[in-house]
């Protein structure tokens, strides 16, 4: 069962998501810090480094954007010149170009940009430019795949293309077609706005957090969504409206005294998950250290001493490590390089399991993750696309006194 709640406040906006009673997402955008995510820019090319076969462009932040080479080739692979080209043959310092965010500014680093334009709509995300279609890996089902390829072919034009989101599974031809116009459409004001425009200049913001949690959550199997802004209830139900008018009922208004994370047990769910050690409900416990770029979780017996041997207490603690870190990543919204030190088990058997374990729970992690698989000191390692600040950036400031050691020095 899943459940998206969405609590407004004057300047703040969080969302979270229950699955089975479980804390499985959460989100937070602040009025004056709105991710910048997906935002089309006509920038300024500001500086060239062929030793970092990467420029700077101005696209009107406090930081200058960073382009990698990859990012400002063709779209499409196959497309792309056999010998890589030095970023200064592609452009020189003053040129202006159409720029997208793909990954907001972190800590002193500026937005990374692309030319790989991609709007996304609720059935399907739309790119001008790159010459071929994708199917989400989460619709399984063969003649399915084959049915919305076949769509997607005689829906787009050459050079156009077309990722059929996960939502898509089993829509009409109606549907997918009105969404692809739409978001055509969209982009073709970008373009008219870009000839307009001097850069740098934002052509294009990409929905808010309400409209993108409605738009990528909200499907048949969600049970409810439930808002605490009037307002914000009435632009769920308008998107919903055009684009899945089934759903639009399964949105409710809450107007209790009591606050909405309060009532839900969401505030008393997010205080626990991120504590850096994190109680399994057999009594095993994980330790969980986080930098910019990697993650290190430790996973402990603690007080679970099983019933049968030591190689099954170690096996079972390790299958509920699994499945807390899987939920654990998509709550905090944790990227980058992850690293679990899983008890060490004896058996093969059990080692692949717990892989199987790891790699079936993050599949309904909307974020690109992959699963490495073990190391040869025994350590899991996997990585997870790192695209925006951590969660636990907006609840937590370093200690003015330890500066984040969690130690203070005796003098």
């Amino acid at each position: 069962m899943k459940q998206l709640f969405i609590h407004c406040s004057q300047n703040v906006t969080q969302s979270a998501l229950l699955e089975d009673g479980k804390l499985t997402e959460f989100s937070v955008e602040r009025m004056e810090g709105a991710s910048l995510i997906g935002n089309l820019y006509k920038g300024r090319v500001v500086n060239v480094l062929p030793g970092m076969q990467a420029a700077f462009v101005d696209i009107g932040l406090s930081k200058n954007a960073f382009l990698y080479v990859d990012d400002a080739l063709h779209p499409h692979l196959e497309k792309q010149p056999k010998v890589k080209p030095a970023i200064n043959e592609l452009m020189k310092p003053g040129d202006e170009l159409l720029v997208q965010i793909m990954k907001e500014p972190l800590g002193g680093k500026g937005a990374r940009v692309t030319t790989h334009y991609s709007i996304p709509g609720r059935w399907l995300v739309y790119m001008p430019d790159a010459d071929y279609i994708g199917i989400s890996k989460k619709i399984e089902l063969e003649t399915e795949r084959v049915r919305l390829r076949s769509l997607a072919e005689a829906m787009r034009t050459d050079g156009e293309g077309v990722i059929l989101r996960t939502n898509a599974e089993g829509e009409s031809q109606e549907s997918l077609a009105e969404d692809l116009e739409s978001l055509r459409g969209a982009w073709q004001n970008i373009v008219e706005r870009s000839k307009e425009a001097s850069a740098p200049a934002e052509l294009h913001r990409d929905s808010g957090l309400v409209e993108r949690m409605v738009r990528d959550v909200i499907t048949p199997d969600t049970e409810q969504l439930i808002i605490d802004d009037r307002m914000s209830l009435q632009e769920a139900k308008a998107y919903l409206r055009q684009t899945a008018p089934a759903l639009e009922g399964k949105v409710q208004l809450y107007e209790e005294a009591k606050p909405l994370f309060d009532k839900y047990g969401i505030k008393e769910q997010l205080d626990i998950a991120f504590q850096p050690r994190i109680w399994l409900p057999s009594g095993g416990y994980l330790v969980w250290e986080q930098t910019e770029a990697l993650t290190v979780i430790d996973v402990n017996t603690g007080k679970y001493t099983g019933s049968i041997d030591l190689e099954e207490t170690v096996f079972q603690t390790n299958k509920e490590a699994a499945d807390e870190v899987a939920r654990l990543l998509r709550l905090r919204d944790v990227g980058g390089i992850i690293i679990i030190d899983f008890i060490d088990m004896e058996t093969e058997e059990h080692r692949h399991q717990i892989v199987q374990q790891l790699e079936m729970r993050i599949k309904r992690d909307r974020t690109k993750c992959q699963v490495v698989g073990w190391t040869k000191l025994g350590l899991m390692e996997m990585t997870r696309k790192k695209a925006r600040e951590n969660a636990m950036n907006f609840f937590y400031e370093t200690c003015a006194s330890c500066k984040g050691r969690g130690k203070i020095y005796i003098r």
